[in-house]
């Protein structure tokens, strides 16, 4: 990051962190913005900082490539910044130096998504960089091998790490027949038969204006953002988006995979359905799992399984949203002597949270850290965008941050056990182990 970056996103952090404690009474403007050409986009306006970030995405990931073409929506993500139009990977490095820009691609399961930074005195040149990078991606031939051995390369070591190990199995159990199921990176087979016109193609199908959501933050009016959206992407195709994947069916049992690897030390994974975004009950869920083990050295499972016992260096617990399903995953590491008794506590905890629920205080100080941590999480302009499109894609309307604290302020103790007997149920378990556990037996 450029020294003027820096000091602009200290000024945006001070002016975000002013923004939310008065977020109740509407102190956010997020503005809807509509371009001569039809994209839609939320733009918050904040002249405090001479920076502009914009964060974007077009619907269809990985959960959607081609059959035999595994990881290409990742690979090609990785190189629309290896050079656009008449620029080779080594001119558009330099020309996004000498502007003071960050310009970045990436791939979820349901989404291909970017960013964008920069100083807005350059801002002509940001958005120039983008639009070549959307339409005239280069492919070249020797970027791609690079690429390609890179990714080749995290594959292997990532096979070579027990918690990645375990995150992959857990995902290939849990989603077994489902397109979720499939490892984002590929596998090695798959990536060695692409090719840059398969690269191209995926693109092409992704990367299209029926699509797209929006979101900027910083040094930008409406018009000219409107007049900056459409040059950048104005001349993608509208064109037709991916089908979403079927909609996941969780498993009606449980089951428990051992993974063994000569270490000390065993992870643990485990994973319950979870809860969609648009649920009633999400911000009970939100409330429950901070108290269970997503508010870290205050959650329950961090004081009964480190703090009483010592049998971990650390657990947390989180709540994952795709558009077709919805998780719960436990994460630990512990001795493999002991990682049985860890699992046992964890399992303990869930028991007396469905039958006993949380306490007034537990709710009182999740609260109290569930609305000021967002502000904390917010700094720099390019995640106070990145939340914005978080919001659009969740489908949230775009006053939800004014009404944020509020609908966690309504949260109940009989919200929060509810919403325990619903999710935390041990015939929904799904546990992987990787290392050498005792004491764990895997199911056939």
């Amino acid at each position: 990051m450029t020294r003027g970056l820096c000091r602009a996103a200290l000024a945006v952090l001070v002016t975000v962190l002013a923004w939310l404690p008065a977020a109740g009474a509407g102190a956010i403007d997020i503005k809807e913005v509509t371009t001569p050409l039809g994209i839609k986009a939320w733009l918050v306006e904040d002249k405090s900082a001479p920076v502009v970030a914009l964060s974007f995405s077009f619907a269809g990931g990985t959960a959607s490539d081609p059959a035999g073409q595994s990881g290409v929506t990742s690979l090609m993500a990785a190189l629309l910044t290896d050079g656009a139009g008449p620029l080779d990977a080594q001119a558009f490095r330099r020309r996004q130096e000498d502007a003071a820009a960050s310009l970045g691609f990436g791939a979820s399961l349901d989404r291909l998504g970017g960013t964008l930074r920069v100083l807005s005195v350059n801002r002509n040149e940001g958005f120039e960089l983008l639009r070549l990078a959307l339409t005239q991606p280069r492919f070249d031939p020797d970027m791609v091998e690079q690429r390609r051995a890179q990714t080749i390369a995290q594959i292997n070591q990532s096979e070579q790490r027990p918690q990645s190990v375990a995150a992959r199995t857990l995902m290939a159990t849990l989603f077994a027949g489902h397109p979720y199921a499939a490892d984002p990176e590929g596998t090695r087979d798959d990536l060695k038969t692409l090719t840059p016109a398969l690269l191209k193609r995926r693109a092409a199908a992704l990367m299209l204006r029926s699509g797209l959501i929006v979101s900027a933050v910083g040094d930008i009016g409406e018009a000219e953002l409107a007049r900056q959206l459409d040059r950048a992407f104005g001349s993608l195709v509208v064109g037709t988006v991916p089908p979403l994947p079927p909609e996941w069916k969780p498993p009606v049992k449980p089951r428990t995979i051992i993974v063994e690897r000569p270490v000390p030390q065993s992870t643990a994974m485990m994973a319950l359905p979870g809860i969609a975004r648009d649920d009633p009950d999400w911000y009970a869920a939100v409330v429950m799992n901070h108290v269970l083990g997503g508010g870290g050295q205050q959650s329950r499972l961090f004081n009964e399984v480190r703090d009483k016992r010592g049998l971990a260096y650390g657990v947390s617990t989180a709540l994952r949203t795709y558009k077709q399903a919805a998780l719960m995953v436990i994460s630990t590491a512990s001795a493999n002597e002991r990682v049985a008794e860890a699992i046992r506590i964890i399992r303990a905890e869930f028991v007396r949270l469905r039958t006993e629920g949380i306490t007034e205080q537990e709710l009182a100080d999740a609260k109290t850290y569930l609305n000021g941590a967002l502000a904390l999480s917010l700094d720099s302009s390019g995640s106070v965008a990145s939340l914005l499109q978080s919001l659009q894609v969740d489908g949230l309307p775009s006053d939800h941050l004014t009404r944020r604290t509020a609908l966690i302020g309504a949260v109940k103790l009989d919200d929060v056990r509810r919403v325990a007997r619903r999710l935390l149920r041990d015939e929904a378990m799904t546990t992987v182990v990787v290392g050498k556990p005792v004491g764990v037996t895997a199911d056939p």
